[in-house]
């Protein structure tokens, strides 16, 4: 696995020139303008919520990948599994509550 130092942003990520979804839209450029795509109001918002955030402990990746160099850093796959399971519970848990909230 190789790691890097760069770190994408929200709506950094390549676009294959197709709008995603209803709340999507893309209109195609024409001669002397500039490329416009708007975004759902949840994406901006999303956008406004993470800016100026960083979601990285950058004194941590910078720990793991000298782990790695060194060949000492070691994968606990049952820590993982925990992990992602307390995650899938966590958003299980949300989705339940946002529904007899509503």
């Amino acid at each position: 696995m190789k790691i890097n130092s760069s770190i994408p942003s929200i709506g950094s990520a390549p676009d294959s020139g197709r709008a995603r979804g209803p709340a999507a839209t893309q209109s195609r450029p024409e001669a002397g303008s500039s490329e416009r795509v708007d975004i759902s109001s949840l994406s901006a918002r999303l956008q406004e919520v993470g800016a100026g955030e960083t979601p990285v402990n950058a004194q941590r990746v910078t720990e793991i990948k000298l782990a790695i160099s060194e060949g000492r850093f070691q994968i606990n796959p049952e820590r993982i599994a925990d992990g992602l399971l307390a995650s899938v519970r966590d958003m299980l848990g949300r989705a339940n509550a946002d529904k007899t909230a509503a």
